[in-house]
Parts: C-alpha cells; sequence; structure tokens
C-alpha cells in the first residue's frame, strides 16, 4: 500500500501488517454539519465556476476545504465546500452498507489508517 500521510510525509509499498484501518473514516464538517468524505464521489465547481463537475474527494483539510481529483484527470486543491455538493448515494449509511458487503477490514482509496512508519 501506498500511503500519504497527514503531515505530509508519502511512503510506498507498506505491508498490511503494519497497516490498521480507523474506525469512523470522516466526522462531518462542523460548519453545516455535511457528511463530505474522502473518497466520496462529488459533484464540484473547478476553479470556483458556476458548472460542477464529476469527481472524488482526495483529501480533507479540515479547515472546510478539499483536494478534488475530477474524473477528467484534473485536480484541484483546498476546494471550497460551499462548491462540492455530494452526488446521490454517498451518504455515510450506503457506505457502511458497501463495507459490510465487501467484508470487515478491507481498505479502500481514501480511508484514514494508522501505520507503523519505516
Amino acid at each position: 500500500y501506498d500511503i500519504d500521510y497527514d503531515d505530509g510525509e508519502r511512503e510506498t509499498r507498506v505491508a498490511k501488517r503494519l497497516i490498521k484501518k480507523k474506525g469512523g473514516s470522516r466526522s462531518p464538517s462542523p460548519k453545516r454539519g455535511r457528511k463530505l468524505r474522502e473518497g466520496a464521489k462529488v459533484q464540484a465547481r473547478y476553479r470556483g465556476r458556476s458548472k460542477f463537475y464529476p469527481g472524488r474527494i482526495e483529501r480533507d483539510r479540515g479547515d472546510g476545504t478539499y483536494d478534488i481529483y475530477y474524473d477528467d484527470g484534473e485536480k484541484e486543491s483546498r476546494v471550497l465546500e460551499e462548491y462540492i455538493k455530494a452526488e446521490e448515494g454517498s451518504s455515510d449509511d450506503e457506505r457502511k452498507r458497501d463495507d459490510d458487503d465487501r467484508g470487515r477490514g478491507r481498505m479502500r482509496v481514501g480511508d484514514k489508517i494508522e501505520a507503523r512508519y519505516r
């Protein structure tokens, strides 16, 4: 597994035995109680323009902004929460059902984890 740590460090080829998934991968944003989470499918206003484009939340910056990876390959950092809307079927309840269907302990891109660093 390749890991991007919250402090900006990056580590590649980490053995699964050194990683554990953290419970409750996302908490709602304190501003509006929205439930945007890393890995969620969203529609976002690229560069604040009026049109929404499909993508995924790559990183929650914890300050009301998010890094978005758009479906067309573009990336954008620090997108304001007000420029993002969750796609239908992207709720935490549905994610929990999906995780249960796939079996507990499976990790997906965007999951919060703990790992032993080198």
